[in-house]
């Protein structure tokens, strides 16, 4: 690939910012929404990195951070979650008494196990990759589970399923939606779309042009782009490598984080710090991304899957197999430890950085920069970034000094690499984050799988990323790797064309009803696929901006995805949800399943048919009465734009 074409998915993957609003209710949609107190945006996390953008030498502690084994979770997880457990008991109460299961008391059961938690549902949300589209089909799930939000406890709904979580993952574009939610003091979705509260989301506005706030826009263009060299040149002349994806995470956090100055002095490990997670009163962010050296390509069987929690970056898989405590990544780690003579990095872990590090698949399409109307600065920007890197590496972020040098020696494939290269968590076609979910230690009963991949030729889901985690799982990568792999296993899942032939791709599926069928603890995954209900979500991934209808509609679609229309759609769904969370649980307890239940998992489950015919083109109805095509009028997005990267996808296939 030519340097500068490969570029180019810098600045659309930079995409476009917009006026932010409420989302206003539709008459046709069973979905209502309103205005909500939200938390305080002003105060975002905590800008606690020592000098904002660039990582600094400070002070170690006492203790001196090391590498730990992922032998087990860590003390700080541990400790967080005796808290979790129990803080989830009472939203989850509230939840299943409202989903009003015939023949359970949910009140009974759950007073009954107060004083053992690991009895009661362990529940984690994952939210898949796929940019704007997977950031606000998402962002529509994740505000149809918040009990905060207006009527989302209403007859149908499903608020209290996000307060009833331990987890909450999510890659590339779902990264930028965790991200942004835990950023934001763990905020509404209304309260990041809300003009009124601090609008963080605006898609609107080209990025190019440079952030707006209302109708004046905070920077110029010349501004924006030399705070953001600034920037990125700070952390290289301090001595860090630096790569394409610190120019994009500097972008995006101008859309995630705040439109003023992109807060570049948060950190990601500053999330612990929150009073919302250090109280656990919410749920643990998880972004996950892939580790692959310059040149070479992924699948699901030869990836080494990193996490981003609060606490600590690293992997459970038999390869690396060890943890950094975050807040001192960038720190010359060797064989596990810190050196006496070495200081301890504070500042590495930039939230922006993090959370373009889980999307820089951006950075790899090929599109010739010079073709698009952006303006000639931001050619010009683009040309002199990519000039200083090679092609095989325009893709990579590059976390230099290698955290885990020396690690491992006998397994890791990275202990000899001084830098550890890392790209988009979905390059491996396990584009929803379930490897964090489905670690033995973490006891996951439940996982609500949110998929806005872009997997048919007109970019709706058809289960790819279900096939290469349950592929994966098979495998050597961990089947063979002895008790390295900590008992890993999902639950059988069918092709792709099954998927499609069959519908599981246009309605909430479950898979791993029937535990006895695995070899080892699986958690029950509950598959949601975007779907057009009242609007066609389907928007390319590359899309760079979205004007406010447009971006409320896909989160409203998103909403009665995640709910199947409150229940219009199939009337049997929150009761057949409060099933799903108990299934496990109850089998652990020894309780009887609700005949209802029973029923449920007819419904839902996957039956073990196949059908591996080639499907007919997939072009799925709408369930709802859909929006009026006039509300979503596209602002400042060129149709010439799709045609470039469709051309760009095709040169790339071949």
């Amino acid at each position: 690939m030519g340097a500068t074409s490969r570029a180019c998915a810098l600045l659309f993957a930079l995409a476009a910012s917009g006026h932010a609003s409420f989302l206003l209710p539709r008459a046709d949609s069973p979905k209502v929404e309103s205005n909500v107190a939200t938390p305080e945006l002003e105060i975002r996390a905590f800008p606690n990195a020592p000098d904002g953008y660039t990582p600094q030498n400070t002070t170690c502690p006492s203790t001196r951070p090391t590498i730990r084994s992922a032998s087990a979770l860590s003390d700080n997880e541990t400790s967080w979650l005796e808290m979790r457990r129990n803080n989830t008991m009472d939203p989850m109460r509230d939840l299943l008494g409202r989903l009003n299961i015939s023949g359970f008391d949910a009140e009974s059961y759950i007073t009954k196990y107060a004083n053992n938690a690991s009895a009661l549902p362990n529940i984690a949300i994952a939210v898949s990759g796929g940019g704007y589209r997977a950031c606000l089909n998402g962002g529509g799930a994740v505000q149809a589970f918040d009990s905060r939000e207006i009527n989302s406890t209403a007859a149908g709904h499903l608020g209290g399923l996000l307060q009833s979580a331990t987890y909450l993952a999510g890659l590339s574009g779902g990264g930028w939606l965790v991200g942004s939610i835990y950023v934001n003091n763990f905020t509404t979705i209304t309260g990041l779309l809300d003009n009124n509260a601090s609008p963080v989301w605006q898609f609107g506005n080209s990025i190019f042009e440079g952030p707006a706030s209302g109708s004046i826009q905070v920077l110029d263009s010349a501004e924006y782009y030399t705070d953001i060299e600034h920037e990125v040149s700070g952390k290289g002349d301090a001595g860090f490598n630096t790569s394409v994806t610190d120019y994009w995470g500097r972008a995006l956090s101008f859309q995630l984080v705040n439109a003023s100055d992109g807060g570049a002095s948060y950190t990601w490990s500053s999330i612990q710090l929150q009073e919302s997670f250090a109280n656990a009163d919410s749920p643990m962010p998880i972004l996950v991304t892939d580790g692959r050296a310059p040149g070479e390509t992924l699948i699901s069987g030869n990836t080494t899957i990193y996490e981003f929690n609060p606490f600590e970056f690293g992997t459970w898989d038999p390869t690396t197999y060890g943890f950094v405590p975050l807040e001192f990544l960038g720190s010359n780690f060797s064989g596990g430890i810190l050196a006496k003579n070495e200081q301890c990095v504070r500042g590495f872990d930039n939230a922006g950085y993090v959370m373009g590090t889980s999307s820089s698949l951006f950075n790899q399409f090929i599109l010739d920069v010079n073709q698009t109307s952006i303006p000639q600065l931001g050619k010009s920007f683009v040309s002199d970034i990519l000039s200083r890197f090679s092609k095989s590496d325009n893709d990579i972020a590059q976390y230099q000094p290698n955290p885990f040098y020396g690690y491992n020696t006998k397994t890791s494939r990275v202990y000899q690499e001084p830098a550890l290269s890392l790209v988009d968590g979905g390059e491996d076609l396990e584009n929803i984050p379930l490897h964090p979910l489905i670690q033995p230690f973490r006891h996951v009963d439940v996982i609500f799988a949110v998929d806005s991949s872009a997997d048919t030729n007109n970019y709706w889901p058809n289960g790819t990323s279900l096939v290469a985690t349950y592929e994966r799982s098979l495998n050597g990568t961990s089947a063979d790797a002895g008790n390295l792999a900590n008992g890993t296993s999902f639950p059988a899942v069918p092709d792709q064309n099954t998927f499609v032939n069959l519908g599981l791709n246009t309605r909430p599926t479950f898979f791993g009803c029937n535990s006895s069928n695995t070899s080892s603890p699986t958690p029950l995954v509950i598959y949601i696929p975007n779907s057009p209900y009242i609007y066609q979500s389907n928007v390319s991934t590359f899309d760079p901006s979205y004007n406010t209808s447009q971006r409320d509609l896909i989160v409203e679609n998103g909403y009665n995805v995640a709910t199947m229309g409150n229940g219009t759609v199939n009337s049997t769904w929150p009761v057949c949800v409060g099933c799903a969370i108990l299934q496990r649980s109850l089998e652990r307890t020894q309780t009887a399943m609700p005949q209802v239940c029973t029923q449920c998992f007819a419904d839902f489950c996957w039956d073990g048919t196949v059908n591996s015919t080639n499907p007919a083109g997939y072009e799925p109805a709408y369930k709802l009465a859909p929006a009026k095509k006039s509300a979503a009028t596209r602002e400042g997005v060129s149709y010439s734009f799709a045609a470039i990267v469709a051309t760009a996808i095709l040169v790339t296939a071949l």
